[in-house]
């Protein structure tokens, strides 16, 4: 019988894409058409893409291009193709069992992409939300817990950050939080030399126990 792992902080940031909403199969259609057109590996720019702002790979990908123009392109497409996003388990009920001013949504979409995509999987749209419209430096760059808990009034060390992409997990570690990963997008060996604390299957594992007297949740990892 597994035991249950018990975890105390603050509040919770939590990743869009893989961890609350699962849009791999549009992701995945939007940057292989994308890849397919400048004779890229697909299967590569898929993963490179993953969890971190379009424009870092476009740059990388392609050092010679219109950057601001092929991002349009992309954004444009992943705006569109919302057809199959949904949420992923455990969401809902973890999101709605936390009280609003307690977590952030921290994503490397852009604001308008990140509230579609949102509003596709059945979110509302959170009362603190940081999009890569709200920060100069992008994930694996600590820049963004950064920023959610400084929108929540806490430093990140004073919170949990929930992730599935190995930026996003570097990201949250360099800005000094603990970090659950979810097996939704990535493997263990990936997870864990991102230097992911904890590793469950999605937020279905994860609840909120009960807020104490001094104002800490109490979290139970299954």
């Amino acid at each position: 019988m597994m035991l249950a792992m018990q975890i105390r902080c603050r509040a919770l940031l939590f990743d869009m894409d893989g961890v609350l909403v699962d849009s791999t199969p549009a992701v995945a259609r939007v940057w292989t058409a994308w890849a397919n057109r400048f004779g890229l590996d697909p299967a590569d720019v898929v993963r490179q893409a993953h969890g971190r702002p379009s424009i870092a790979t476009i740059r990388e990908l392609l050092p010679s291009a219109d950057h601001h123009a092929e991002n349009h392109a992309i954004e444009k497409a992943e705006l569109e193709d919302i057809e199959d996003v949904v949420a992923l388990p455990g969401t809902i009920p973890l999101l709605s069992a936390l009280p609003a001013g307690r977590f952030a949504v921290v994503t490397s979409a852009t604001r308008a992409l990140a509230v579609v995509r949102l509003r596709a999987a059945g979110f509302a749209i959170p009362n603190h939300l940081v999009t890569s419209d709200d920060i100069q430096h992008g994930k694996p760059d600590p820049e963004p817990y950064f920023r959610g808990a400084q929108i929540l009034g806490l430093s990140p060390t004073d919170c949990v950050v929930i992730e599935d992409a190995p930026a996003g997990i570097q990201s949250g570690r360099a800005a000094g939080s603990r970090v659950i990963a979810l097996r939704t997008t990535a493997f263990d060996s990936a997870l864990h030399a991102a230097g992911a604390d904890w590793i469950v299957n999605d937020c279905s594992n994860i609840s909120l126990q009960h807020i104490d007297l001094d104002g800490d949740l109490l979290l139970e990892l299954l």
